[in-house]
């Protein structure tokens, strides 16, 4: 009822945890999970599969008790039930310091029920995946409970637009502790006893948690689910004294530059110094360096699809095997900067299904690009791209800011997102056939992220699938003598040439025609639909939409009405909108340029955005009126 339109719903979710002690005076973190949800359609399937992290260190997660059930009415309305089998359940290595636990739920069907539970056993008792609350999916009840020995004192970190209280009690607990050593006679001998301490339990019960809304230019709306996160602040062990675990982004990072899959690897350079040495023969231009190095670190090394900020194969082996994780190839080419004589640094990143860290923490972090420092600023660089140019972040990666780490330990934040806009420039050439349909050419020259968008769209697709995927952007219209430019070429703008023939755009009333002079490139819906909005608009990069557009006037007809030229303003240098439009000789021209200067707009500034948008497509729409002569 909350949500009619919903794919699937979490009925019941259930998380509890505490801590277990073992012999050898470690703690461990016990989380046992239980979630139900029923499944309405076929596009809510995705709610079936479950994919668990487990993490590795000095220590690793464990995972026991897999088991799930799918539950559905057979035809005569009789329950019916489909246990979770072995093969529903697998494990997948991703880095030495990663693996991942998968579910795939039996026998799915829509209106069925599917519930599972298992449990992890964690030694990182400092560092707490965050309990959510809300997801895109309505939640119909959820209780957590997480309860920590008095030893442990943890910060609490709310976050996300549903508003919930935490219940803190505090309780008597008893904990039965082996100890094996050796007896008088050398006889291993365990004895147990009894420990009791105090408790501090934390427990959190929703109900009818709306589901997380999902709105255009959200960027990573995971950012803003409702989710109670724990921070270990310190630990009073009455044997051991207090140790404080509370840090700072500074300590981070020099803990992770320290590492030998991470620092050292920046210092070797053996095993490509010939090679480089080739490459730059005779180059002395920086920014001429730098692209040869980008290009010759894109073009050799593969990668293996995994995250990460610490080598897995390490650079020396990677740059054998021409493959490596992230950190293999963006390690490998910040030590080549650096060799090159450039001002290099790693940039620590989360990505956006990473979401973005509450506190400073070693798993704040999952990925890492390069920066390298010049003059005019500075130049991020992802080697694992190969579908965009220089300077060009994929969108998963751009996700508020990152952390650069530099050699002496310094570190500082660094905003991911780029300040030159990516621009769409398209020239059309059409004429109005007898039978009222728009025939003619168009060319599109496109740079930045929007390059890399068409690369990674269109770059594997033959001939017939790119007209195909291109014509359903575009409504009545029909494209032949398809021709892409620059695909392969990162060093050039992508461009794009056809032929079109565009039907039931010119609408005859009486002795009149009525036609919008953009044709198929008028906005016909505002991406802002809702009255109030929570999150912020992220647009992931700045961006420039340019348009000149000639239409030669059909024998027999006269202009009666232009629309007025117009120009609309965004805020503080925001954002801007031109539309001009004129009769030349027999031919209309019309010049349209939509800028967005700042890709991250905070929500306040949401009710203007809308607005913004509302007269700039109803500027689009707006007809020319042709008479007859």
């Amino acid at each position: 009822p909350i949500n009619p339109e919903a794919n699937a719903a979490i009925l019941y979710r259930e998380i509890k945890s505490d801590f277990q002690y073992s012999e050898g005076s470690i703690w461990y973190l016990v989380t046992d999970y239980f979630e139900r949800v029923k499944i309405y359609s076929k596009e809510g399937f995705d709610w079936a599969n479950v994919t668990i992290d487990l993490y590795k260190g000095t220590g690793e997660d464990k995972i026991t008790g897999v088991r799930g059930y799918t539950y559905y009415l057979d035809s005569k309305e009789k329950i019916q039930s489909v246990k979770l089998e072995k093969d529903g359940v697998f494990n997948q290595e991703t880095t030495k310091y990663l693996s991942q636990t998968k579910i795939t739920m039996p026998d799915l069907r829509e209106g069925c029920i599917v519930e599972y539970t298992y449990t992890i056993k964690s030694p990182f008792i400092n560092n707490i995946e965050a309990f959510r609350f809300q997801e895109k999916i309505p939640v119909d009840k959820v209780n957590v409970v997480f309860k920590s020995p008095e030893y442990f004192r943890y910060k609490t970190h709310q976050r996300g637009g549903v508003h919930y209280n935490v219940a803190t009690t505090i309780l008597d607990r008893t904990m039965s502790i082996s100890n094996t050593e050796r007896d008088e006679d050398m006889r291993m001998k365990t004895t147990l006893h009894q420990v009791n301490f105090k408790e501090h339990s934390h427990e959190i019960n929703l109900e009818n948690v709306p589901a997380l809304k999902e709105e255009r230019y959200a960027g990573n709306i995971n950012n803003y689910t409702s989710a109670l996160q724990f921070e270990m602040d310190y630990m009073d062990n009455p044997s051991g004294g207090m140790k404080t675990f509370s840090t700072t982004w500074d300590a981070v990072a020099r803990n992770i530059y320290k590492v030998d899959s991470f620092g050292p690897e920046l210092e070797r350079s053996n095993y490509f110094e010939k090679d480089i040495d080739v490459l730059l023969s005779g180059v002395s231009n920086p920014e001429e360096k730098a692209a040869r190095i980008f290009s010759y670190v894109l073009n050799k090394m593969n990668w293996n699809n995994y995250n990460g900020y610490f080598t897995n194969e390490g650079v020396r082996s990677a740059y054998k095997k021409g493959t490596g994780n992230v950190a293999d190839i963006n390690l490998m080419l910040v030590a080549m900067m650096r060799y090159a004589n450039l001002e290099a640094n790693p940039v620590l990143v989360s990505t956006k299904s990473h979401g973005v860290p509450l506190f400073p923490t070693l798993n704040g972090f999952n990925y890492v690009v390069a920066a390298v420092e010049f003059p005019q600023g500075t130049l991020l660089l992802d080697a694992t791209n190969k579908d965009a140019e220089i300077g060009v972040l994929k969108p998963e990666i751009i996700n508020g800011e990152g952390r650069m780490v530099k050699k002496d330990g310094e570190s500082s934040w660094v905003s991911l997102r780029s300040i030159i806009p990516a621009v769409n420039s398209i020239i059309l050439n059409a004429e109005i056939n007898s039978d009222l349909a728009l025939k003619g050419k168009a060319q599109s020259r496109l740079t930045g992220n929007y390059a890399f968008h068409y690369r990674f769209n269109y770059k594997h697709l033959g001939n017939e699938a790119q007209r195909k995927a291109l014509e359903t952007q575009m409504p009545q219209t029909e494209l032949s003598n398809l021709q892409f430019e620059n695909l392969s070429n990162l060093k050039a703008p992508v461009g794009l040439k056809y032929d079109f023939e565009a039907f039931d755009y010119v609408e005859r009333i009486a002795e009149e025609l009525y036609f919008s002079p953009l044709i198929f490139m008028t906005t016909q819906e505002n991406p802002f639909k809702s009255d109030t909005r929570e999150y912020p608009i992220d647009f992931g990069f700045p961006l420039k939409d340019r348009y000149i557009v000639n239409i030669d006037l059909p024998e027999g007809y006269m202009v009666k009405y232009l629309p007025e030229a117009v120009v609309y303003n965004l805020g503080q240098n925001m954002g801007s909108y031109r539309y001009a439009i004129s009769e030349v000789g027999r031919k209309l021209q019309v010049s349209v340029e939509l800028s967005i200067n700042q890709s991250f707009i905070a929500a306040e500034e949401y009710g203007n955005l809308k607005k913004f948008y509302e007269l700039c497509i109803a500027k689009e729409n707006e007809k020319v009126v042709l008479s007859k002569s």
